[in-house]
């Protein structure tokens, strides 16, 4: 196999990487599954992951602990084409759980098991900034930004991204039972948020961030709008099966998205955000495709690269390549609007 753990790339995504015990029923709550099966994830590992299947070069910077889970994340990492020289291992931290259960196809219940775990010890002298230095986009999440060292690791980070001119992009993917308060996570995710270019939130966290009342969800105009204030250059709104939302500061719309026979929907943000990312990226200069028809046309990618996530278990194995996104939107199914 070919070794990719050293090189540049692109696109660099730092955050939690750790291991998704799904359940091996659907249909239950978490008390109620019998058995769990691990499967690689992480948020911001799951982006890295579905923009070197999409054909843009991905790295990742994060930690696992120094054990079979962690050794099996990286290689998975090295498989799946994601540069992994800003990995990082822990003597001490056990790689951090998450148990998951689907009540439907459309929610999931998590559970992290975490006391610390490997990926919150990340330390800002183990930031590979020479990777930083030459990305384009970097990704992050907000679970880095729960506990230090790794607040301290990522807001370094930011800046060093930041100076060098990448497109940041944030998923808030606001989990409460990881916060001590709502009021503490709001804190520190307006911390970044000023220096984030895209902002990506579901309809639960637009309405914490902007403090309003949304009575069109396809529409949340007045609320993109008070976070374009902080800082953003585009906010992103996932709306689950209905699809997607834009607004920046000259142009917004919703995307409806496909309609597909959904087997599980964990992961489909995060491959959505990477069709984004793929698009904005392969530009020579991402700020000129933040027009309405050009949004549109990014938006109905990221839709139908999320959209195929959906259809099987398991978010890594359920990434597609760019020939299977192509192949999908020329003959795609009904859009749900």
């Amino acid at each position: 196999m070919e070794d990719n753990s050293q090189g540049y790339a692109k696109v660099v995504c730092l955050g939690e990487i750790l291991i998704d015990m799904f359940p091996s029923e659907l249909g239950r709550k978490l008390a109620e599954v019998p058995a769990f099966i691990p499967k690689p994830g992480g948020a911001p590992a799951n982006v890295a992951v579905a923009v070197a299947k999409l054909g843009v070069s991905s790295a990742f910077i994060g930690k696992v602990g120094d054990d079979a889970f962690g050794h099996f994340l990286i290689q998975t990492l090295r498989e799946q084409g994601v540069i992994t020289r800003g990995m990082r291992m822990d003597n001490y931290a056990r790689t951090t759980l998450a148990f998951i259960a689907k009540p439907d196809e459309n929610t999931a219940e998590f559970i992290f098991y975490r006391n610390p775990g490997a990926d919150l010890q990340l330390e800002i002298k183990e930031l590979d900034t020479e990777l930083l230095a030459h990305a384009r986009a970097f990704h992050i999440g907000s679970l880095s930004l729960v506990d230090e060292p790794a607040l301290s690791a990522t807001l370094e980070a930011i800046q060093h991204a930041y100076e060098n001119g990448a497109l940041i992009s944030f998923d808030v993917n606001y989990r409460p039972s990881l916060w001590a308060s709502s009021d503490e996570a709001l804190r520190r995710m307006r911390t970044v948020i000023p220096r984030a270019n895209l902002l990506k939130v579901n309809e639960t966290e637009l309405r914490l961030l902007s403090r309003r009342e949304i009575k069109d969800e396809t529409n949340p105009l007045a609320a993109c709008q008070a976070l374009l204030e902080e800082g953003p250059e585009l906010i992103v709104v996932t709306l689950g099966p209905k699809g997607s939302y834009f607004c920046t500061r000259n142009a917004h719309g919703f995307i409806p998205a496909f309609r597909v026979d959904t087997v599980d929907s964990v992961g489909c943000g995060d491959a959505f955000i990477a069709g984004l990312l793929v698009r904005l990226v392969q530009s020579s200069n991402w700020r000129d495709r933040l027009t309405f028809e050009l949004l549109q046309e990014d938006f109905r990618y990221a839709n139908a690269v999320g959209a195929i996530t959906a259809m099987t278990q398991g978010v890594i194995p359920a990434l597609p390549t760019a020939a299977q996104v192509e192949a999908f939107l020329a003959k795609p199914p009904f859009s749900a609007a």
